[in-house]
């Protein structure tokens, strides 16, 4: 896959081409986000700016998946981290879906690591 125009989801880091994301929107989030035929909404909750690339295979159950907080989630090429800013609405929408919102920047943490 060429990363030219690769994008990472603010939410969970899962990477695929923009147009992946309006077509299939994110395996992980799709739920509350609702990134499928929504261009803005990719836009919005995706970036281009994103380091490093681990690629998630079976249940992730390493201690990769666990340091990444990927358990759990859609095998696949995630980012290690994700620069950007996820809206206050969708940051909302997750939270209603029972995710708790951790920026993968680097500049959240999380209570249980």
């Amino acid at each position: 896959m060429s990363l030219r125009s690769a994008r990472a989801c603010l939410v969970c880091s899962f990477v695929q081409h923009g147009s992946k994301f309006v077509k299939d929107g994110c395996p992980n989030c799709e739920e509350f986000l609702e990134m499928r035929n929504s261009q803005d909404t990719v836009l919005d909750c995706t970036s281009q700016v994103y380091e490093g690339l681990i690629t998630l295979n079976g249940g992730g159950g390493s201690w990769v998946a666990k340091w990444q907080r990927l358990e759990g989630y859609a095998p696949g090429l995630y980012a290690v981290k994700v620069v950007g800013i996820l809206p206050i609405e969708y940051i909302t929408a997750a939270e209603n879906a029972g995710v708790q919102y951790i920026p993968r920047d680097g500049s959240g943490t999380s209570d249980e690591q």
